[in-house]
């Protein structure tokens, strides 16, 4: 894809579905007895690999027009065993969540990934599910796929997760759905909660107590009719593409604001960005609202580990706008985490070292000294979508053009991503 510099960019405009929240609400409704109608769904690769599986679990799921959805749900313990392998794709998010509510299930199963993600490591949810009684089994005793997971008597168990283990906590809530006594989960630092709020909207008995939340066994789930908010991960690169590129002004309608996933808009202002919300309301316990952004001067904050859970699907395009602030920006406290283990930082940084950006990785992070015009040139995303994505911003920000090589990975996460910057 190429890539030219921008003069301005205006316009309003609406974001697809929220990833996390399609891939939950297909769940979700597939477990709940009735009919769930879902509007604004993200038909991406990753969403269409969780529908796919739980067709393959003799669930009815149909794709209508206007990015609709409509899932015949067939209750808690409704669920066939499957008349082929589950293969959930690229979708860390799906093999996650589906681990935990196949480790329920009274048939065996057994999961796999394409390709690449075979390769990447999910030890740590096995791992936590075998602590509830969950049978799975797999190469490297349960640490790569493929995976078979075979009836199990599931137990409630109280949970303590460090911040880099945040997204273990869907799997485990999802599976005291089915466990005998109390599942809880208390974690470190608050993370994303799309998972107990539309469980509790589908009629689970969710308690969330501060940074502890509370699954209990129920004896069913209720189709709902469910308005998928846009996904702020996704208007995170038209944010910051609107603060860059001079004389910009973009507003971003309808955007799930939920306060576990606006940590870059908490950063954002910090440096100096003109970002304010408007019409902000309540859709299926998720908090939506519009986004107006203006061409801002930035300037260099620290970023620490406590901020990271709130920003992690956001930290590409922020080491953009750092490229492009006054002063040094630090990012630490990633040692830990998945963004760290994925080499996304170190891929990030070398791609944008190309263009004249000046960063230097740290021991558990990365410093990056802005306010130096990048000039375009050839660049690689490493088939990552969020890489070639926080590159076309740069891109457009930058002198010159921008070449992204093997830009369309963006596909599988929002195929009409470069039109719609295109409008602008």
């Amino acid at each position: 894809m190429l890539i030219e510099q921008r003069e301005r960019l205006r316009g309003e405009i609406r974001v697809p579905g929220d990833k996390s929240i399609s891939q939950r609400a297909v769940l979700l409704g597939s477990l709940a007895k009735g009919t769930t109608e879902i509007d604004n769904f993200l038909l991406g690769e990753d969403c269409i690999s969780t529908i796919d599986c739980f067709r393959k679990m003799q669930i009815g799921i149909e794709i209508l027009p206007d990015n609709k959805i409509k899932v015949q749900g067939k209750g808690l313990y409704g669920l066939r065993a499957p008349s082929a392998l589950l293969n959930t794709g690229k979708s860390g998010t799906a093999i996650r969540l589906l681990l935990g509510v196949l480790s329920g299930q009274p048939f065996a199963s057994s999961v796999v990934r394409d390709e690449i993600s075979m390769k990447k490591p999910v030890g740590k949810v096995v791992n936590h599910l075998r602590r509830m009684g969950a049978n799975i089994n797999g190469r490297e005793d349960g640490n790569l796929c493929p995976l078979s997971v075979y009836p199990a008597k599931l137990r409630g168990v109280a949970f303590e997760l460090p911040p880099h283990e945040a997204l273990i906590k869907s799997p485990l809530i999802l599976a005291g759905l089915y466990a005998e006594g109390e599942t809880s989960v208390t974690e470190s630092i608050k993370s994303r909660d799309h998972t107990e709020l539309m469980l509790n909207s589908f009629g689970a008995d969710i308690k969330i107590s501060g940074l502890k939340v509370t699954s209990r066994i129920v004896e069913n789930l209720y189709a709902q009719h469910i308005t998928i908010p846009g996904d702020i991960s996704i208007a995170a690169y038209f944010i910051t593409a609107g603060l860059l590129v001079p004389n910009s002004e973009i507003i971003i309608r309808g955007v799930g604001i939920n306060p576990t996933r606006t940590g870059i808009l908490d950063v954002y202002k910090l440096m100096g960005a003109k970002i304010e919300i408007h019409e902000e309301r309540s859709v299926n316990n998720e908090i939506v609202a519009d986004i107006s952004v203006s061409s801002s001067s930035l300037n260099a904050i620290k970023i620490n580990g406590d901020q990271i859970p709130r920003l992690v699907d956001e930290l590409p395009v922020i080491m953009v706008a750092a490229a492009f602030a006054k002063g040094t920006t630090e990012i630490t406290g990633l040692s830990d985490n998945q963004i760290k283990e994925s080499n996304k930082i170190k891929s990030l940084s070398l791609e944008l070292s190309k263009m004249g950006a000046r960063i230097h990785e740290t021991e558990d992070g990365v410093s990056i000294e802005g306010g130096k015009q990048l000039k375009g040139t050839v660049v690689e995303c490493y088939n990552n979508s969020s890489i070639a994505m926080a590159l076309s911003v740069a891109g457009i920000a930058a002198q010159g053009e921008t070449m992204i090589r093997k830009s369309q990975v963006v596909d599988t996460t929002f195929p009409g991503y470069f039109q719609l910057m295109n409008k602008l």
